[in-house]
């Protein structure tokens, strides 16, 4: 399980605006990466209109935003529209980036197990190192204690 001190597994996954986004591309900058299970459901969509009205935040403290989930980039381009979502969401459709993370899990809804993504969230520091991780978050309040950490 991937930990804080420990170097974040790379990735290349294709974005919402059709390119494609590396872990790479975000080299001497900090990155907040946040794993969700599925645009347009309420949980997923309070979390990134809450990411979304903390950017200008972000965005001066120079830290980059991006989801991911394991829905298409399709599906990601008309969630990012329908919210004005102002950073990038990558499609896991494999769940090999999800999977390296240690949050692609199982799960259990009225007694059926699943697999899917465990909400989770990862401050990645410009050395490419993991400086935090929130694991099994609740949408409510998530971007607010992402936001705290930054500013310490």
């Amino acid at each position: 399980m991937i930990g804080k001190g420990d170097r974040a597994p790379d990735f290349t996954l294709p974005s919402d605006d059709g390119g494609r986004v590396s872990l790479g591309d975000f080299k001497g900058r900090r990155l907040v990466l946040y794993f969700y299970p599925k645009d347009n459901t309420p949980g997923c969509t309070r979390q990134a209109c809450d990411l979304r009205d903390e950017m200008p935040a972000f965005d001066a403290l120079g830290v980059a935003v991006v989801g991911v989930s394991p829905d298409t980039v399709d599906a990601h381009r008309k969630f990012k529209t329908k919210y004005d979502l102002n950073f990038t969401l990558l499609a896991d459709e494999d769940h090999e980036v999800a999977a390296a993370y240690g949050v692609w899990k199982e799960k259990s809804m009225y007694g059926r197990k699943y697999l899917g993504i465990q909400r989770s969230t990862f401050l990645i520091g410009a050395d490419g190192r993991v400086e935090e991780v929130w694991r099994r978050v609740r949408p409510k309040g998530h971007a607010d204690m992402v936001a705290a950490r930054l500013g310490e």
